[in-house]
């Protein structure tokens, strides 16, 4: 009997069928290569027919990259383009719906906002003479380019060469009212590419002419007008239509640097730009000699006007407030009471600008911001830079920046809003997180230390381990949106030390937290809207959404209590007012990039910022330095006649003339370990102030961190 398993004795037809698929695959696979082979030597041998040498091949070579490169960067303006192309969403050809005029809160007029659609004369009604000398100035080929003039940036760069300096600019119109309708005045290479995709798509989208007429209804023009039709009326009370060409070239002579060139400001400067223009416009053919030589004789008188300056970077944000609450409202002509108070905004415009004239070349700091509240929520003052003629982009309340370790508030009333106290211990040890292991300024440790001292001091580790081991960052970023923050706060593991980006804004709004008793802050700058018929189309008071607790009461006296410590014998000793009872937190980025000092009393709560707008690093600038002399000067000045209101649960106000806590007495220093190191009998007051100051600057440094792949933005 055979074996069904044995191999030999299976029947005959199945190996014959097996041998005939091995063959066939065999075959197969040979014939393919074959017939592979074959054909990749006839291809050989007819693109030989094809081959160059030579200058022929150079020729080709060099074709075929470019091909190669230019797909590649086809895909790469692709990727560049997508982000600009994103601000065109939306209704933004109506940004100018509104028309308004503001008032402060004593009902005295501030300025006005919007274009009078009325108003806005159409180009062909403008005199030749007006169009002529804003093209000459401004973008001669504008007729002839397509939003990106090359020939117009090749002169600018010789000019400029030639000059050793900037004399001309490259941009064109229409890259101009790109940067106007959607972008910012920030000078980085990002908002610059943006710049020109948008000006490309708004030759793409609109005639020249309405990209002509655009421009000249949205530009800023000085004293606080938009538009040359507005500018006509405020420097030569007249309409655009009947200017004179003298008063025409003084006009095109504002659109660069409105602020230089006022002429209710510096007439003798106006005249002097306004004879470029005449220069401008017989070098471009737009006339002759001869006739600008009447305008060169006879320059233009401006009518009259107050040169007071006008809260500009406010009015800005309140129009975009305005638009946020009456985007429902069937009427656009309105009035409109603020919170202004023109006397704080003197005040911390003065404040700011002293401290860059007195300290800028010292620090190597070039700008500022300042935002003031008044406890309930009511914003009296906002500068969002240093000078609103040179750059309008409003750093108060657009500008993203590291707040360092002002951060850290928040961390610490997360922590307080979960069982822990002003007196609870923490390690203050080396921490490694991921890879990352922060450190303290001086690379020491303290041990165990309460988080008083932790928050004073403006220790490293503490509020890492905090994060890690006990909250999460999450909840720390919730407690940031509760308090206030607008801007996306980022959940990452360097976050505690404060790398999410805040504006100053939105520190203001979420430190009136502390004085409001941990009551949200109710962030406001328009009290009512009101039509021409004295109709009240809204009443913050009425109409805002009620204020609710963000912090308990337990979770604010302890947060308070901390910080009233810190102007007194921590980061912020050059920011506490005499005789008041001030609170208040330092912050400085890695490298002493940003500067800050958040604080507030009973009456008020001011932000401060200094950097600079290119991100270069200041000269060991912290936060304890210049923003917390300025935060003293502004507040100083708010504090002056009115009555003094405490801190919410602090129990303890300092009486008038009591002198800063023992632990900082007059009659020593504070080691860098929290000892008292008395004064010798030898040594005078001064040098003992001498020695203070030094050592304030070192603990005012920024702490050092170090992570292996991303350098953290340490904070102090």
């Amino acid at each position: 009997m055979q074996d069904p398993f044995n191999g030999a004795d299976r029947p005959r037809s199945s190996r014959k069928l097996l041998l005939r698929i091995d063959s066939w695959i065999d075959s197969t696979l040979w014939s393919a290569g074959a017939g592979l082979l074959s054909f990749w030597d006839r291809s050989n041998i007819f693109f030989m027919r094809f081959r160059m040498r030579g200058f022929k091949r150079a020729v080709f070579e060099v074709l075929g990259e470019a091909m190669t490169l230019g797909t590649a960067g086809a895909v790469v303006m692709l990727a560049l383009a997508l982000p600009a192309f994103e601000h065109t969403h939306g209704n933004w050809a109506e940004q100018d719906d509104f028309a308004v005029t503001f008032l402060d809160r004593y009902g005295a007029e501030i300025g006005r906002r919007g274009i009078i659609h009325e108003d806005s004369v159409p180009v062909e009604e403008l005199p030749d003479h007006v169009i002529n000398a804003v093209l000459a100035t401004e973008d001669r080929r504008f007729f002839f380019h397509y939003g990106i003039d090359a020939m117009g940036l090749a002169r600018a760069m010789t000019e400029n060469v030639k000059a050793n300096s900037v004399v001309q600019g490259g941009s064109t119109i229409t890259q101009q009212l790109a940067k106007n309708l959607f972008l910012t005045n920030e000078r980085t290479i990002t908002r610059k590419v943006n710049e020109a995709f948008l000006a490309i798509w708004l030759e793409a989208n609109l005639p020249k002419k309405e990209i002509l007429r655009l421009y000249l209804d949205r530009a800023y023009m000085g004293g606080g007008t938009f538009g040359i039709a507005a500018a006509s009326r405020y420097y030569f009370g007249k309409d655009v239509t009947e200017v004179t060409l003298a008063e025409a070239a003084m006009l095109a002579g504002l659109f660069k640097a409105p602020a230089r060139y006022a002429p209710h400001i510096n007439l003798p400067a106006a005249r002097a730009r306004a004879n470029e223009v005449l220069t401008n416009m017989v070098q471009g053919r737009f006339l002759t000699e001869g006739q600008v030589i009447g305008a060169r004789r006879n320059p233009a008188n401006v009518v009259d006007r107050d040169s007071a300056d006008t809260p500009d970077y406010f009015l800005d944000w309140s129009f975009e407030e305005v638009k946020k609450i009456a985007g429902r409202m069937d009427q656009h002509s309105l009035i409109v009471r603020t919170t202004f108070d023109p006397n704080l905004q003197r005040s911390a415009e003065e404040a700011l600008e002293s401290g860059l004239r007195r300290y800028g070349k010292r620090y190597r700091v070039n700008q500022g911001a300042i935002v003031m509240i008044e406890n309930g929520g009511a914003v009296r003052a906002m500068v969002g830079g240093r000078d609103y003629g040179e750059s309008q982009f409003n750093r108060a309340a657009n500008a993203l920046r590291q707040p360092g370790s002002s951060f850290k508030v928040y961390v610490y009333a997360t922590a307080m809003e979960n069982g822990f106290t002003p007196e609870s211990r923490i390690s203050d040890a080396p921490i490694t997180w991921n890879g990352w292991s922060p450190r303290n300024y001086g690379r020491g440790y303290s041990g165990r230390v309460d988080l008083t001292r932790a928050l004073v001091k403006s220790v490293n580790t503490i509020p890492v381990r905090l994060a890690r081991d006990h909250l999460g960052t999450p909840a720390i970023a919730e407690t940031a949106r509760r308090f206030g923050v607008e801007s996306p706060v980022r959940t990452d593991k360097t976050m505690p030390l404060g790398t999410s980006e805040v504006t100053v804004l939105d520190q203001a709004t979420a430190y009136a937290v502390f004085p409001a008793g941990g009551i949200s802050s109710d962030r406001h700058g328009i009290t009512q809207i009101i039509n021409y018929d004295g109709e009240v189309l809204y009443d913050h008071a009425v109409d805002a959404p009620p204020r609710k607790r963000v912090l308990s009461v337990e979770a604010t006296r302890s947060m308070n209590s901390i910080l009233v410590q810190i102007p007194e014998w921590g980061t912020g000793r050059r920011a506490k007012l005499d005789n008041i009872r001030t609170a208040g937190k330092t912050g400085t980025t890695q490298a002493y990039r940003d500067g800050w000092f958040i604080g507030f009393t009973g009456n008020f709560t001011t932000a401060v910022w200094f950097g600079n707008d290119d991100f270069t690093t200041t000269n060991r600038m912290t936060g304890g330095s210049l923003p917390a002399m300025t935060f003293k000067q502004v507040m100083t000045y708010a504090h002056q006649g009115i009555e003094l209101r405490p801190i919410p649960y602090i129990d303890d106000p300092l009486p008038d003339g009591a002198a800063a806590p023992a632990t900082v007495a007059d009659a020593g220093l504070e080691g860098e370990n929290g000892d008292i190191i008395q004064r010798p009998r030898f040594m005078s007051r001064e040098t003992t102030d001498i020695l203070r100051a030094l050592v304030e600057d070192f603990e005012n440094a920024p702490q050092l961190t170090v992570e292996p792949q991303r350098s953290a933005e340490v904070r102090r």
